[in-house]
């Protein structure tokens, strides 16, 4: 409890330094990794993640001390080495980026591997601390290395801003831009370059293996929340920011596994994880683009469908003897329209009269109303489509479920303009013939 309450009130120096540290490099991984998401290069930041490490590697030969800065150089430089050998293996031969990207990883990574045992077998290699850089150390974060993180942040964040609306055209439409005679190469490689940047400053507190989950997550997840690019952007760098916080704060506080040896839960892959959790959520829950919400709009869909269905069934069942008014037996019914009939009675559509079912005042308007938005589409596809009446019933059963109100009046308008818009309910261009038992409703 003691310990939550210093985390809590940031009574630690430490502390207030990782946590910093791991909010900015979220936010800013968050945003950045929006528009490599977009433009479908999400893999190369973990093609450079791996690449650094034998820039790390070099950096520590060269200077021959342990050094945050010289480290992100060496890093940064091979980095930008796998995305040139990633470009030009694509350009070069007939390999696919997929299979580029993997060359990359596995050579950059098994050479950074051999560099770093090499490393550790020298008097004093020990002390390099290579082996956090693999998978992270955001303990041994100090205030310079949280400055610097800062500042690449800051620097990501700008160059996004700056270049927003060519990251988007690039995002959206390459060729457009490249028509427009915009340097698309150029705004490709900026936009590397940052994710690059990015990926090596994150390097000490979340590691190679993971870093690319930083980039790649928070986009995701706000992929569901949202369908414009500016909330997205915004949403990502939200979302990236409390994957550096709360994992921080939860590897912080959780108590170490009974036994273990460590004195608590490593930091990177609990920021990981929790990323993972958002993004669940989120795929799960989002309002719009969730999977639960998508399911339940399908199954109300389909309920309509079958509602309507329902209706019209009843409707031209009674058209054909003249009383709209008469009684019917679910017998008119196909199987999915039947199902509905306990909601059609109460919404007040349909109600029993002695041995039958009879359309309520309200059911009869509800059926003339999808009737007619039925035939006047019949009609349109008969005159616009040119089909033959014997074929325009299905088609016009497959959209006429979907006609906004918006577009039925546009309908209206078209077929008044043409002098062939009937009062009511027009006739039915072809002989009405009652549905299949076995019929089902088309999903959306």
């Amino acid at each position: 409890m003691d310990q939550l309450i210093r985390l809590l009130t940031l009574q630690d120096a430490n502390t207030r330094t990782v946590l910093l540290g791991t909010t900015l490099l979220g936010v800013a991984s968050g945003v950045v990794g929006v528009f490599a998401v977009l433009r479908k290069r999400s893999l190369v930041a973990d093609a450079v993640a791996h690449a650094s490490l034998p820039g790390v590697c070099v950096a520590y030969l060269v200077i021959g001390d342990r050094s945050f800065a010289g480290f992100m150089l060496g890093a940064i430089a091979m980095g930008l080495l796998a995305g040139g050998f990633i470009a030009f293996v694509r350009a070069a031969t007939r390999t696919k980026e997929d299979a580029a990207i993997g060359l990359a990883v596995g050579g950059f990574f098994g050479l950074g591997i051999a560099l770093s045992r090499i490393i550790q077998s020298t008097p004093g290699g020990t002390k390099a601390g290579l082996d956090g850089f693999i998978f992270g150390k955001a303990a041994s974060m100090v205030s310079t290395d949280a400055m610097l993180i800062g500042v690449v942040a800051a620097v990501v964040l700008l160059g996004c801003g700056l270049m927003f609306k060519e990251f988007r055209m690039v995002c959206f439409d390459r060729e457009f831009a490249s028509g427009q005679g915009w340097p698309t190469l150029r705004i490709d490689l900026l936009l590397m370059g940052l994710v690059c940047v990015c990926t090596v400053a994150g390097l000490p507190a979340v590691g190679v293996v993971l870093m690319v989950s930083l980039i790649v997550i928070p986009a995701a997840a706000a992929r569901f929340w949202t369908e414009r690019l500016t909330p997205m952007v915004l949403i990502a760098g939200v979302i990236g920011g409390m994957c550096g916080l709360l994992g921080t704060a939860l590897s912080a506080t959780l108590p170490a596994p009974e036994g273990g040896l460590s004195r608590g839960w490593p930091t990177g892959p609990v920021i990981t994880l929790v990323g993972t959790a958002i993004f669940v959520f989120s795929l799960l829950l989002a309002p719009e683009r969730g999977v639960v919400a998508v399911a339940l709009r399908r199954w109300k869909l389909r309920r309509r469908i079958a509602s309507q269905n329902l209706l019209r069934s009843v409707y031209e069942h009674l058209e054909r003897g003249g009383d709209l008014g008469g009684a019917w037996t679910p017998e008119v019914l196909n199987s999915a329209s039947a199902r509905c009939l306990p909601a059609a009675k109460r919404a007040g559509f349909v109600e029993p009269v002695g041995g039958g079912l009879v359309l309520t005042r309200a059911g009869r308007a509800a059926a003339a109303r999808v009737v007619r938005a039925h035939r006047l589409w019949e009609m349109f596809l008969i005159s616009g489509a040119s089909l033959p009446t014997d074929h325009v019933d299905r088609d016009a059963d497959e959209i006429e479920h979907h006609l906004s109100p918006e577009l039925l009046a546009q309908l209206e308008a078209r077929l008044a303009a043409e002098g062939r818009l009937p009062a009511g309910v027009p006739r039915s261009p072809h002989e009405t013939t009652p549905a299949p038992r076995d019929a089902e409703v088309a999903g959306p």
